[in-house]
């Protein structure tokens, strides 16, 4: 008798990216000082749903509205994307939803998107990019001893995630070769290498060769028959 009543929860907007540049998704998380306990420092990361690829990213000693603001104008600028149809996904912390970056986002253009209240898996793929940073072998469990520090290992993460990382949910290709629209062709020769192989000793294989198929257009919120992993 003391149960709630049901309540009916709406479901999210879903938004599909069918090139790059179209849906964004962005969180920050925090990056421990190794000097003080309990101090911090926070990683503000903008991703490309489509392509994966970080296109904006910036660490400082608070969470802000104004930082993020100012985080997003550079991002769109240095992507090229003003006044296109972009679509920007988040959590509903306060930075979030600051006046500050809600004003910006209109300023450019930019369609606001929020996870559902006490739903907690809404924003997968900044959640999945995070778990990669802080899983890498050279995280520094410890802390970082600076500010400056902290963004200099952020820095060659980013480098490296972009440029080198072959990314299990774009057929192993790096999300800098998907952003710039080069990843079907390097599929396409993939799969001529692969095909010569199984010419040359085909007794390697049991079955069909690797899918080298480019991945099509990706779902932010996808309803749950089309639900897909980050």
């Amino acid at each position: 008798g003391r149960s709630r009543a049901p309540r009916k929860v709406a479901a999210p907007t879903t938004y599909i990216a069918e090139g790059p540049n179209e849906v964004w998704t962005w969180d920050i998380t925090y990056c421990a000082s190794s000097k003080v306990r309990g101090q911090f420092y926070y990683l503000y990361m903008i991703e490309d749903i489509y392509s994966r690829k970080i296109v904006g990213w910036e660490v400082h000693e608070q969470e802000s509205g104004e930082d993020a603001a100012e985080l997003m104008h550079r991002t769109v600028f240095r992507e090229q994307c003003f006044h296109k149809p972009l679509v920007l996904h988040s959590d509903n912390g306060a930075p979030m939803k600051s006046i500050t970056l809600k004003a910006k986002m209109e300023e450019l253009g930019i369609t606001p998107s929020y996870n559902r209240p006490r739903v907690s898996n809404d924003n997968p793929f900044s959640e999945s990019t995070f778990r990669t940073l802080k899983y890498r072998p050279n995280w520094p469990s410890h802390g970082f001893k600076s500010l400056s520090e902290a963004r200099e290992w952020v820095q060659k993460f980013v480098d490296w995630y972009n440029n080198e990382h072959k990314h299990s949910r774009i057929k192993f290709v790096t999300p800098s070769q998907r952003h710039m629209g080069i990843d079907g062709e390097i599929l396409a020769a993939r799969k001529k290498v692969i095909e010569a192989a199984k010419g040359r000793k085909p007794e390697r294989w049991s079955g069909n060769v690797q899918n080298c198929d480019k991945v099509g257009p990706v779902t932010l919120n996808p309803e749950k028959e089309i639900k897909e992993a980050a």
